[in-house]
């Protein structure tokens, strides 16, 4: 029996309260591992590549656990195992005495978010498909980025508190921690089977392989991966020249993550509406943040900081969306986890680049991440099939 558009929402907020807990955990810490690299004596160069080595990690990773997600259709099982490493790295930041252990901590925390990212995914998508996939994942990414403001702001507090010891931070976040883990189980206790959220379909779709659509779209979110500035950079550079103190560095980043939210809820609406054109508005907004955050003022860097925020909303809940439009159920999975890898591999490379081009020129890093992200937006313009 097919489930009713309200069992489908109350199961996204399910999903979005995990993810709400979970963020304010690995968003917290997120917000300071820029500058907590730094006094751990890493620069610049080392703060982009372990951050992009990071998400090459984690979106390496995805490939596999799509793969897996396809198969054997355990998307609750990848899921917990997924959370339970990405939440357990976070606190162990608060005993690393040297910036090689914070990375691999970081690193850690990333491959765990790789193994549960695509079978969520999965079922949301499943779930979105009764509500409206811009709709349904804005929700998500709404509750999401409510989480990743709270965060920063908690983060900001403790620091404040303990006179900017890094490690209490760290160890306080091992509270929402605990609270993402026990709300995953409340929700497979109550959506065991979230499958039934998507009627099967009369008549199978050859599966051996991809369209040609989502390949175009691939590249697209490529550029625009490698094109995206990572916070932690973003962050040693407000350290470096004092834009701002170490605790208002948090709340710069809650700042964010709370128009990443709004937005997030906007542009799935928009996108149900007018489809492609809410996402490439998205990248315009994403492209204008590096200027402003790089060369500007306290208040126009905090405006780039809204930007990227806006940014990130659209693109984050978005970009996931369409392939749920784009792909055959039946190879959801599989295109999930192919689609975060390429996303991966090229957001390692961006952010190695603009973190070394940092070093040298602060202008061509901010060329360089503006000029990416705008050349997706011609190839974001020839995806145009309809939803399956």
């Amino acid at each position: 029996m097919a489930a009713s558009r309200q069992s489908a929402i109350r199961f996204i907020v399910a999903l979005g309260t995990i993810s709400l807990f979970a963020d304010v955990t690995y968003e917290g810490a997120r917000s300071i591992n820029g500058p907590f690299l730094g006094t751990l004596g890493a620069s610049a160069a080392i703060v982009g590549i372990v951050s992009g080595a990071g998400e090459l990690a984690g979106y390496l990773l995805r490939l596999f656990s799509g793969v897996a997600a396809d198969r054997t259709r355990a998307y609750w099982t990848l899921t917990i195992v997924g959370y339970i490493i990405n939440l357990l790295a976070v606190p162990f930041m608060a005993l690393a005495g040297h910036w090689g252990v914070a990375a691999a901590l970081i690193i850690t925390e990333r491959a765990g978010k790789a193994i549960r990212t695509p079978a969520r995914d999965v079922m949301l998508s499943q779930a979105s498909k009764i509500v409206g996939r811009g709709w349904g994942f804005g929700l998500h990414e709404f509750m999401d980025q409510v989480g990743a403001f709270l965060g920063p702001l908690l983060v900001a507090l403790v620091l404040v508190e303990s006179r900017r010891h890094y490690a209490s931070a760290y160890a306080v976040l091992a509270i929402p921690a605990g609270l993402a883990l026990a709300s995953l189980f409340t929700a497979i206790k109550f959506y065991p089977d979230p499958s039934r959220f998507e009627e099967p379909r009369t008549a199978r779709i050859a599966t051996t392989g991809l369209p040609r659509a989502f390949w175009i779209y691939m590249a697209a979110a490529g550029l625009l991966a490698a094109g995206f500035v990572d916070f932690p950079l973003i962050a040693f550079h407000f350290n470096k020249i004092a834009l701002a103190t170490p605790a208002q560095i948090p709340v710069f980043y809650a700042a964010a993550m709370g128009v990443e939210a709004i937005t997030a809820l906007v542009f799935g609406k928009l996108f149900d509406r007018i489809g492609m054109p809410a996402l490439i508005i998205g990248v315009v907004l994403s492209a204008a943040s590096s200027p402003l955050a790089f060369f500007g003022s306290f208040y126009a860097a905090l405006g780039g900081m809204a930007l990227w925020g806006a940014g990130m909303g659209a693109q984050q809940s978005l970009l996931r969306a369409k392939i749920a439009d784009l792909v055959p159920a039946e190879r959801r999975g599989a295109a999930y986890g192919i689609f975060n890898t390429a996303y991966g591999i090229l957001w390692f490379a961006g952010s190695s680049a603009i973190g070394i081009l940092y070093g040298r020129s602060l202008a061509s890093a901010v060329t360089f991440a503006v000029v990416t992200q705008l050349a997706a937006i011609p190839l974001l313009l020839m995806v145009r099939r309809r939803p399956i």
